[in-house]
């Protein structure tokens, strides 16, 4: 379950205790946050907008929302698609949320475009239309990664662009689903 909370000034505060925990990737270390019930952030070390949801609160990892997390992940580096969900909390603003539930539309080994999100999100708002930069910029600001599958968005023209974890591990999550990566161009 997913829970969308809207922010007016503070985004990286829950108004509640955070705890921080690792998890080990083929990737590299992963950051998970929880305010102790729900998972507020996925992050791999050192990736654009790391943890700028963390307060300096102490780690505790015991709790059961990283056993959940850690559960998922271990399905989802085996190659396999995760059949639930840990619990999950956004704060952040409208505009940030709605694009990260159209991320979640995105089946599993499969990619679409920053292009046809925002067109989505504008038919979905009867808006003409909504800027692919704009979306681009909600999407790099995803704070669970993986599980908010943002690696599965790609330039129009092919190019893996745009990810705040790196385009290396981009592509590496894209073959691990099998998508088909042999279209795709790196962008420099």
């Amino acid at each position: 379950m997913i829970i969308f909370h809207t922010f007016a000034k503070q985004p990286h505060r829950f108004g509640m205790e955070q705890y921080t925990d690792t998890y080990t990737s083929p990737l590299g270390i992963i950051t998970m946050s929880s305010n102790g019930k729900q998972l507020t952030g996925l992050w791999f070390e050192g990736q654009k907008y790391f943890g700028h949801a963390l307060s300096d609160q102490p780690s505790h990892p015991s709790l059961p929302i990283f056993d959940e997390t850690r559960t998922w992940l271990n399905v989802y580096f085996q190659g396999k698609y995760p059949t639930f969900m840990p619990p999950i909390l956004l704060n952040d603003t409208p505009f940030r949320q709605t694009v990260w539930q159209l991320l979640l539309t995105i089946p599993y080994g499969e990619t679409t475009t920053y292009k046809h999100i925002a067109l989505e999100w504008a038919r979905q708002h009867s808006v003409k239309s909504m800027s692919s930069q704009a979306v681009g910029g909600a999407v790099e600001r995803n704070p669970i990664s993986i599980i908010i599958p943002c690696h599965r968005v790609i330039g129009t023209n092919g190019s893996l662009t745009g990810y705040a974890g790196g385009l290396d591990r981009k592509r590496w999550l894209l073959q691990l689903e099998q998508a088909n990566t042999d279209r795709f161009l790196l962008d420099q």
